[in-house]
This record gives structure tokens, sequence and C-alpha cells, in this order.
């Protein structure tokens, strides 16, 4: 086995563990699902579809895969080697065509950043899909480090603490979104797209807009990951770990009535120290 070959099997066992591990974590994928998996033509959905494909095939096909990818009108949007590449591995896949592309740029003034719309609409054509053809989960191709990524922008922008749950029921409650890679690094998700040779179609409606936010909290959290490893693995554990009695959201913690509490654990113990006079 070549150098490459053998650090490709490493990568694919690796991925293949941790997937596997988020998707039992959460149950996310149960007998019978009809998975549909956004293939955006990423290096990060590309890599969920062929890691997804080899559990179902290991799991005696338990449940359904269906690749779809949405053709958003872009400027130089050329998906011809996706198509090839999709004959190839046999699974059921649609590359459908809507023009949000237009939109987008009719409604986003010029110098803003177009993300925020341009996934709002993309959403919305997603799942008025999945739910005319019958898919029962919606896979998306998002990481560790795109958690920990918004759980930053989160704080640091809108004064919340959130990120992107690996496995989310949408408020009109239709749709269940599973994020199986919520345990993968991002740099073995790249050095694994390149050594498969993915057809990947890059983003050109965003992806030359420079100064995203997203781009400087990565940045950061790279930065101090140079200094100490285990931190974006501490961040994504500390969305496992919530203390509420350690933060200040009144909502998930009573405040206003600590007092009383403290009173009747006081008595309580005041209570037992008394010796009994009987």
């Amino acid at each position: 086995m070549t150098p490459p070959a053998n650090k490709l099997a490493k990568l694919e066992k690796k991925l293949l563990h941790y997937t596997g591990k988020a998707i039992s974590d959460f149950n996310m994928i149960q007998k019978g699902d009809r998975v549909m998996l956004c293939l955006s033509g990423g290096k990060d959905s590309f890599t969920l579809l062929h890691l997804l494909n080899k559990l179902r095939i290991r799991s005696n096909n338990k449940f359904e895969l269906f690749s779809f990818t949405l053709d958003q009108g872009q400027p130089g949007w050329n998906d011809s080697k996706l198509r090839d590449w999709m004959e190839t591995q046999k699974i059921p896949y649609e590359i459908y065509k809507q023009d949000t592309y237009s939109v987008v740029i009719d409604k986003v003034p010029e110098n803003k950043t177009y993300c925020s719309l341009c996934s709002r609409l993309r959403r919305g054509s997603i799942y008025t899909y999945a739910a005319k053809h019958g898919h029962t989960k919606i896979a998306l191709g998002h990481h560790r480090d795109d958690m920990i990524q918004s759980l930053m922008m989160s704080i640091l922008y809108n004064g919340e603490i959130k990120s992107m749950p690996p496995k989310l029921l949408t408020d009109n409650k239709d749709h269940i979104l599973v994020r199986p890679l919520a345990y993968c690094q991002e740099k073995d998700i790249t050095a694994f797209a390149e050594l498969m040779e993915f057809p990947i179609i890059p983003c050109n409606l965003c992806g030359s807009q420079e100064n995203l936010a997203r781009q400087r909290i990565k940045k950061l959290i790279n930065d101090l990951a140079d200094e100490n490893e285990k931190i974006p693995s501490n961040m994504l554990h500390a969305l496992q770990a919530l203390k509420p009695s350690q933060l200040m959201d009144k909502n998930h913690w009573d405040f206003k009535n600590l007092e009383q509490q403290r009173r009747q654990t006081g008595d309580e113990t005041s209570n037992a120290a008394q010796p009994n006079p009987f």
C-alpha cells in the first residue's frame, strides 16, 4: 500500500469512527429513515456523503440515502464533474435548479455579505423538496470547527450562547436536521477530500467576500490552538457541559429564590444536628 493510500485509509477509518459515534450518541439515524444529504459541492458535504454511504452499506441498507444538490444560479457554477462523479457512486441524486442568486443580488446592498439571505433561501428550497419527497432526515455537512466557530460568533456578535446542534427539530416541527460530522475536525476532512479528489465546486457568491466574521473567528480559534491544541476540543466539550448555576440566565436558574432554598437546607441541617430528646 502506497503512503497516500495508507494515509487515506487511516483518515477514512478515523472519520468513520467519529461519524458513527456522533450518529449513535445523538440517535441521528434510525432503521427505515430516508436520509436526504445536502451536497453543496464542497469538501465537507462530499466527505459526509462518502461516509454515510459506507455506513449505509455496513448497516445492510437499514436506511436510505439520497443526495440533493441545489443549483442556485451562481456565476461560474459547473456541475458536470459532480454529475459524472455521482453516476459512479450509484447513489440516488438530483441537482435541482432554483435561481436564488438573482434574488440575493437584488436584495442585498453592495458591500454587504450575502450569507444570511442566501442561507435562508437555500433552507426554504431544501425543506420544500424534502417534504415533497418524503425524506425523514436532512443531513448537513457541518463539522466540529463549524460548531465551535458558531458558538464564538453567537457570543461575540449576537450576545447569545448557542451553536449548531448535532440534531435539530425545525421550528415548524416538520423536519429533523442531523450533523453527523459533529465530532470530526476540519483538517481531517480537508486532507481526506484532497486524497479522494472530490470534484469540488467553489462558492463564487460569498467565497470572494473577504473579512467575513466567520473567517475572523476561525483565525482567532486557530491562533489560540497554536498555543494550546486542546482549545477546540474544550470548546466542543463546553457545548455538552452547561452549568446554568454559573451563568446569568434567569430562565434556566432560579436566582430569585436561592435564599429560600438556603434556609430550607439550613433548617434541615440544623434539625439534623439537634439531639433527639426522646
